[in-house]
Parts: structure tokens; C-alpha cells; sequence
């Protein structure tokens, strides 16, 4: 009688035991899939869970591929990657199908002598037990299977098939709930991701097609011309002020064109001396000059099927200008100190913010050139042409500085009055460089009118001494008497600016918020001169 009690008491405290074990399996089960973010990860660390607090080898989760045709092993622990492939079942194959099949659990004593078991994976090969116990149960997802889920023993007859199962199914039950959230948040997210795509189309399509915002009409007119002239081999002449976007407009074109998969090359003819300016273009022989120690190979060469975009052409020296020519008449030219003829495939669009024409009068532009580029010429319009932009543009510059330099900075509504009726000078460009200065220097988190550089309000009378303090007016003032004094200022402002650093142009242009390039145009477009170059 004492031996039963004594054996008794044994075999409830082992089954305490199991049952605890399987509580704090099911717990961290439950906590894993609760945060869980990655499907395949999830269920791997669920398997392993199982594995090392009770003891089941080789835990298997097959599930339907995306055919509805087979079964494949979707997670597993214990089981190498070349396993894992071996692992393909048809739905009516071996156990794993019996259990598809019949959503029944099922238990195999002894692996080696049951029939239908197929070992696939070749998992068991190199076990050394004599009997390996096999116990599957359905995945049931909505009354239908979508899996297996399956674990080894290696222990013999004496084990609990019951409780095993019983654990199993309460697992597999887990894991169904787990692929059916899965499922909804995938579906939810595609959902998500159509309608982020359409809105993106629709924004595009009215505000920023071609990578370019605008909704005015002037900037229509432009998108249209450049679905029109894109597919087009004709050359393209871009005019328009500085800071008007002709770049942007350029690679419009070539991503609009049947060449946008060919390479765009760019130069701007201002920024090299006429020396190396031709070796850019055209490239050089070996030799050609001091320096020349190898071959390389020019702008026009690596463009070849593409499109070369000349900035500043205006700029050209003339010697270029009639090589430029033979390329736009002939597609040919020579490389500078080479003899061999080369011969290129090349679309030429170029930009200018200077009049060709009077450049042409001046006898500073070949006559021949300026008609041969002046083929589909379009003219970009200066900011102050297409106010109702402005927002849009103030937006888009305002939330790409903000993620640029992680702030959060807001503007307030006389703020964006203020710049949408302000004559910008140096257009777009000028804008986006403000915004990002504002974004930086902020303080307080919110840009106002205060904010603002003195030289960009309107003044009403004459210009003030230096210790006068300015009058400002909330918005800049309509017609002519405005606009004079605005340029009348401006041009005094970069005066004074160029003589208080000694006529540096970089730093002068520093001061002013203004790229060398920017600065360099408005010292022609006032006819500005140095003090000691006055006659």
C-alpha cells in the first residue's frame, strides 16, 4: 500500500511538473507573439521555445505555399537549411498529409516502422536512438487546414502521447491566430500602400509632375512642352532667369525621352577656364598638353546615346562655339591634340539666363550657333510669375529642410503672405536657400516676418542712411514705383556688400545668401565696377 502511495505521489508530482513546463512555454509563446514584428522570426523563436523548455526535438512547422498545391517547411529548430528544402509535401503525402487531410493529430510510436512516414529532410539519419517518436497536429485557420505543426521524441513508449498532443494543439491553435493577424495586417498594408500610391500619382500629376512643383499656369504650359518635346530629337534651348529651374527642367526632358535610360552628362561652360573647358568637352590625346599624361575621354564621348546638357552657354568662348557647332551639324569633332575623327550620338539641350540675341549683336555669340541651339526654345517663368506656387514650394522646402536638419519648425500665416507676394530676385533657388538658412538659425520653432533678411522688405521712400531705421510694410507694394525701388535697393545692397569685403565676390556673396555664380550675374546685370576701374 505504501509503495502505490509512494509511486503515486511520484507520477502527480512529474505531471505537476510537465504542466509547469508547459505554462511558462505557452507564457513566453504568448509574450513573443505579442510583440511580435517579422512572421518567419517569430515562428523560429516559437519552435525553440518549445524546444528548450520541453524537451521536443526537431519542431517543424509546414504550411501551404502560396499555390494552395503543396506544403513547405515554413519554420523549423533543429533542422539545417538544406533540411528545410528537402521538406516539399504534396497535400495527400505520407503523415503530414494524413493530417491535412483529416485535421486529425497524429502519433507514430516508432518512426522506423511506420510506412507513411517519409523522412524527407533526412533529418534522422545520424541518430543513434532506437526508437524516435513522431507527433503532428492540423493548423486549422476559419474551419480549413493551412499546416502541419510536428516535434520528435527520443524517448520510448513510457511518454504521455496524450499530453503532448493536448500541448500541440493548444500551440497550433496559437499559431493560426498568429498567421491570421499576420494576414490582416499584410492585406491592410497593401491596402495602405495602393492608396499611398495613388495619392502620390494624383499630387503628381496636379502638383508635381516631372519632379517639378507647380500648379500655375505658367508651369503648365511648361509641363506641357516638355511632354511634347521629350520624345523629340530636337534640340532644346532653356531660357529664363537664374535660379529658374532650367536644370530641373533638363532632366525632365531626359527622363521623359526614350534616351532616359542612356547617360545624362552635365557642364557648365562659366565654371571652367576656355583651356580646360575643351578638354572637358572634347577630351585629350595623350600628349595634348602639360599634363596630359594619358587619354581621356570628353563630356560629348561619355554622353554618346544620351543627352549633354550645356549650362550657361552663353558663357561658351567662341573658338568652342563653332566646335560646338560641328557637333550639333555633323555629330563629329576631334579630340584637343588628337587627328582621329569621332563620331557621336548626342542630344543637346542648353540653358542660358543672358539674351543670345544681343550676345549675337555684340559679336560674343556666332549667329549660326544661336539658330542651330534655337530650336525649341523654352522659356522658363521667374517666380514672381507664378505666385500661387509659392505655398506649394514653401511647403516642400520647409518639410525637406525640417527631416534634413531633424527640426519641427512651423512658419506662421504672415510669413507665408509675405513671401508669396515678395518679387524674388533669385527666384526658386533663392527661396529654397532661405527656407533652409530660417530652418537652421530658427529658435522659437515658428519662421516670421521678423525672421527675415531687412533687404527683402520694400522700402517706401528712398533708401534709408545706415543708421536710419527701416520702414517696412507687411506686403510688398504692387506696380512699378515698388518694383524700381526693390531694384534699386538690391543693386545697392550687393554694392555695398562687394565693397565692405574688397570686391571678394565669394565673400560678398556669403553675406548675401547668394552662390558666386548668383552674385557674378548681378554685377553684370547692374553693370557694377570697382571703384578703381571707374573712368
Amino acid at each position: 500500500m505504501g509503495d502505490k502511495m509512494s509511486t503515486t505521489s511520484i507520477t502527480n508530482s512529474s505531471q505537476a511538473g510537465i504542466e509547469a513546463q508547459e505554462l511558462q512555454a505557452l507564457s513566453e509563446i504568448c509574450q513573443l507573439i505579442g510583440s511580435a514584428v517579422h512572421l518567419d522570426t517569430t515562428l523560429s523563436k516559437i519552435l525553440r521555445i518549445v524546444h528548450d523548455t520541453l524537451r521536443m526535438e526537431r519542431a517543424t512547422l509546414v504550411l501551404l505555399d502560396k499555390s494552395g498545391e503543396k506544403m513547405t517547411i515554413r519554420a523549423s529548430y533543429g533542422l539545417s537549411v538544406q533540411e528545410e528544402q528537402r521538406g516539399v509535401y504534396g497535400l495527400n503525402e505520407g503523415i503530414c498529409g494524413q493530417i491535412f487531410q483529416t485535421c486529425s493529430p497524429f502519433v507514430v510510436p516508432d518512426i522506423k516502422s511506420e510506412p507513411l512516414f517519409l523522412n524527407r529532410t533526412k533529418a534522422r539519419s545520424a541518430i543513434s536512438k532506437e526508437k524516435i517518436s513522431f507527433i503532428g497536429v492540423p493548423v486549422i485557420l476559419a474551419q480549413k487546414p493551412v499546416g502541419v505543426l510536428s516535434v520528435d521524441r527520443l524517448f520510448g513508449m513510457d511518454v504521455s502521447f496524450e499530453e503532448d498532443i493536448r500541448f500541440l494543439t493548444v500551440l497550433a491553435t496559437l499559431i493560426a491566430q498568429f498567421l491570421s493577424l499576420h494576414r490582416a495586417i499584410s492585406r491592410k498594408e497593401a491596402v495602405l500602400v495602393e492608396e499611398n500610391k495613388s495619392l502620390k500619382a494624383e499630387l503628381h500629376s496636379r502638383y508635381n509632375r516631372h519632379y517639378m512643383i507647380g500648379q500655375s499656369k505658367a508651369m503648365q504650359g511648361i509641363f506641357w512642352s516638355i511632354e511634347k518635346v521629350a520624345p523629340s530629337r530636337a534640340t532644346v534651348l532653356l531660357l529664363g532667369e537664374s535660379g529658374t529651374g532650367k536644370e530641373l527642367v533638363a532632366r525632365a526632358i531626359h527622363q521623359a525621352s526614350t534616351r532616359k535610360d542612356k547617360p545624362f552628362i552635365k557642364v557648365n561652360c562659366a565654371a571652367l577656364p576656355e583651356n580646360l573647358l575643351e578638354s572637358e568637352l572634347l577630351g585629350h590625346d595623350k600628349g595634348a598638353f602639360t599634363g596630359a599624361v594619358s587619354m581621356k575621354p570628353g563630356r560629348f564621348e561619355l554622353a554618346n546615346g544620351g543627352k549633354h546638357f550645356l549650362d550657361e552657354i552663353g558663357e561658351l568662348p567662341l573658338m568652342l562655339q563653332a566646335k560646338l557647332l560641328r557637333v550639333l551639324q555633323e555629330s563629329q569633332f576631334e579630340r584637343l591634340g588628337g587627328t582621329t575623327t569621332l563620331t557621336v550620338d548626342v542630344r543637346i539641350i542648353a540653358a542660358t539666363n543672358v539674351s543670345l540675341e544681343n550676345a549675337v549683336v555684340d559679336g560674343k555669340f556666332r549667329n549660326d550657333l544661336y539658330y542651330r541651339l534655337n530650336v525649341v526654345p523654352l522659356t522658363l517663368p521667374p517666380l514672381r510669375e507664378r505666385r500661387e506656387d509659392i505655398p506649394l514650394l514653401l511647403d516642400h522646402f520647409l518639410r525637406s529642410s525640417n527631416k534634413r536638419n531633424e527640426r519641427d519648425v512651423k512658419m506662421t500665416k504672415e510669413f507665408l503672405d509675405f513671401l508669396t507676394e515678395y518679387d524674388w530676385p533669385g527666384n526658386v533657388r533663392e527661396l529654397q536657400n532661405l527656407i533652409e538658412r530660417l530652418v537652421i538659425l530658427s529658435d522659437s520653432g515658428r519662421l516670421q516676418t521678423s525672421d527675415l533678411p531687412d533687404r527683402m522688405f520694400l522700402i517706401t521712400q528712398d533708401a534709408p542712411r545706415a543708421d536710419q531705421p527701416v520702414s517696412v510694410s507687411p506686403a510688398p507694394v504692387a506696380g512699378g514705383k515698388g518694383r524700381r525701388v526693390l531694384k534699386d535697393l538690391e543693386r545697392l545692397e550687393v554694392e555695398e556688400a562687394l565693397n565692405r569685403h574688397g570686391w571678394v565676390q565669394a565673400r560678398a556673396a556669403r553675406e548675401l545668401g547668394l552662390t558666386q555664380r548668383q552674385i557674378g550675374y548681378k554685377i553684370k546685370k547692374y553693370g557694377l565696377k570697382r571703384p578703381d576701374q571707374w573712368q
